[in-house]
């Protein structure tokens, strides 16, 4: 047995047994959420579930339907971030409801697929904009939008390393102009838009249970980030309090610009004209001010896409560095700067990573299959909250979640079924994750043999 000896890259951890400093406020948790859940999805997205579900009221719906469903989730692991304020959140809710093996396959799962195509993905759709908003022609310049988002990567990176308030920063500012952005596209679309309300009486043809279910996938993909507060859980002050009001407020307002960002398309264009404009914001726009609306919605998107990439940037590393500091990945990894007070170390592997990827590949739509990769985890995590609450129901807990036990159950119940319908409409993304996942079963067994091989000198 080794007793702790603090040291600059392993200070003292607090009484939580977090190591890196509570410097997040309830304002900045909050953009956490809605600037990692905000990016490019609902300026794209409203295309494609216009086209599986070509009916308005429906379209609607699924994207409430959605909302509701995150909104379970983040009512569930509101009651476990209060209870374990970490780092690596939903890694430590995992360990805590089932043990190291599952929360180690969400890590790789992390680790090899989501957290560097997410980044990669996320950057090109900003180098994309930022060249068109330049008076570049991406298609022509292919070769520039890879190395344009690969200094994306490394400038949100830069800024996460030097010290959380920076990056925070970021955050907050994009946040707050991607938000009032959105408010303004809605406000001027019923103002001044010229539109119709009839048009949400117009469908375009009937809607296939089946794609209804393929259109939530993509729905979730754009709702996906409501739970990334929890990877920084570790960092936020007051968490018993701040991380399950940064989690729900967060998540209410993604819901309501959604719903109303897509009322706003539906009032200017019928939905037969929706589904056919990959670039609907754009579009609405150019409704209300001509040409130069599709010139301002590129500026939008640009800044949207950067303050999701800074999020991501921000929260990801700190999977691994619960990884590391776990024992189930190099310890390296769990170091801390002494002087930026970051896991440096998590922070540099994550955009090495994210960069290598944006460099050796074209980008590819793979959000379904993301989706499909963490949503098994996210529900993983949700069922822990009623694991404890049978195995320790005497355990303090400083929230508890709302509906308990139909909240978190129905957010189960929703994963379960998200999964099925894929894998009988699109067999080959679930087939895909779930190799990925499996993956992991072997990479694991090798760490701890490699772990205990290292340990057996000690213990003798």
């Amino acid at each position: 047995m080794f007793a702790f000896v603090p040291s600059p890259d392993r200070p003292v951890p607090d009484q939580w047994g977090e190591r890196l400093p509570r410097s997040l406020g309830i304002l900045s948790a909050i953009a956490v959420v809605i600037g990692s859940t905000i990016g490019s999805g609902i300026f794209r997205t409203p295309a494609r579930i216009a086209s599986l579900v070509p009916s308005p009221g429906l379209m609607l719906g699924v994207w409430v339907l959605g909302g509701t469903l995150a909104l379970c989730g983040a009512l569930a692991y509101a009651e476990l971030a209060a209870m374990f304020p970490r780092s690596g959140g939903v890694f430590v809710y995992i360990r805590e409801g089932f043990g190291r093996l599952p929360a180690f396959l969400f890590g790789w799962t992390e680790l090899v697929v989501i957290r560097a195509s997410a980044l990669g993905a996320i950057a090109t759709v900003f180098s994309e904009y930022l060249l068109r908003s330049l008076g570049y022609d991406p298609a022509v310049y292919a070769a520039s939008v890879h190395y344009v988002a690969a200094g994306a990567i490394v400038v949100t990176a830069i800024a996460n390393y030097v010290g959380v308030s920076w990056s925070a920063l970021i955050l907050n500012a994009t946040t707050l102009a991607k938000y009032v952005a959105l408010l303004l596209l809605v406000v001027l679309s019923f103002v001044a838009g010229g539109g119709d309300f009839g048009h949400f009486a117009q469908a375009d043809g009937p809607v296939r249970p089946g794609l209804f279910g393929l259109s939530l996938i993509s729905v979730l993909w754009a709702y996906d980030g409501w739970g990334d507060l929890s990877f920084v859980g570790g960092e936020v002050r007051d968490p018993e309090r701040n991380l399950p009001r940064a989690l729900i407020l967060g998540t209410v307002g993604v819901i309501a610009i959604y719903l109303l960002a897509n009322a706003a398309y539906l009032y200017l264009m019928p939905i037969s004209a929706i589904r056919h404009s990959p670039l609907v914001a754009a579009d609405a726009v150019e409704h209300i001010l001509g040409r130069a609306g599709v010139g301002i919605v590129a500026v939008v998107v640009m800044i949207s896409t950067f303050g999701t990439l800074a999020g991501s940037m921000l929260t990801g590393p700190r999977i691994f560095y619960a990884m590391a500091d776990d024992g189930l990945f190099f310890r390296s990894i769990a170091a801390v700067h002494p002087r930026f007070k970051t896991p440096s170390r998590a922070i540099a592997m994550t955009a090495t990573l994210a960069v290598i990827f944006v460099l050796i590949r074209q980008f590819e739509a793979l959000a379904d299959t993301f989706v499909l990769a963490i949503w098994p985890f996210y529900a993983l995590a949700a069922a822990t909250v009623l694991v404890l609450r049978r195995r320790e129901p005497d355990r303090p807990r400083p929230v508890r979640t709302f509906g308990y036990p139909v909240t978190p159950l129905l957010f189960i119940a929703s994963a379960i079924m998200i999964l099925g319908n894929a894998a009988i409409t699109s067999p080959r993304d679930p087939l895909i994750a779930f190799g990925v996942i499996v993956s992991g079963l072997p990479v694991y067994w090798l760490w701890k043999r490699r772990r205990a091989g290292a340990d057996a000198p000690s213990q003798s």
